[in-house]
């Protein structure tokens, strides 16, 4: 395990069809977007994330947790956790939940910026949403004790 403050983060964007990811640096307090994971009914090829664990050995998974605008759980929250801990198992790496709201509205206006035409379904947002969870992680820690 990496010592306090010095997490190599992988983050994720739970979908059915589709998983964004994200690879995150605690010290430098940054992420960037990954290719992201295809998947049958929430389901990746496991062979293609055991590569990215594999290469980027993370400390910590963190999974944006689907609530809705009140803050409660729903279906997607709950095959968010349900993926969350199918990590830990196989890959014995600590996972958090992070609350996802509004990431994808905020993906799809820096998706923007950078000149997507709006075909969302072609060219998801998905990897720009897992940086965002991932740094709201990175805010949750901020000024707790280390």
């Amino acid at each position: 395990m990496a010592r306090p403050g010095e997490c190599m983060i992988l983050g994720f964007d739970f979908g059915t069809r589709r998983i964004g990811v994200a690879v995150g640096n605690e010290l430098l307090g940054s992420a960037r977007e990954l290719d992201p994971l295809s998947a049958r009914e929430g389901i990746p090829d496991w062979r293609q994330v055991g590569r990215l664990v594999e290469e980027w050995q993370p400390d910590l998974f963190v999974v944006g947790l689907p609530l809705t605008a009140a803050g409660e759980e729903q279906e997607m929250s709950t095959r968010a956790r349900k993926f969350g801990k199918r990590l830990f198992g196989r890959y014995g790496v600590p996972c958090e939940m992070v609350d996802e709201r509004g990431s994808t509205g905020e993906a799809k206006a820096i998706a923007r910026e950078r000149g997507h035409r709006g075909s969302w379904r072609d060219e998801g947002v998905d990897g720009i949403s897992a940086v965002l969870i991932v740094e709201r992680w990175f805010v949750a820690r901020e000024g707790l004790p280390r």
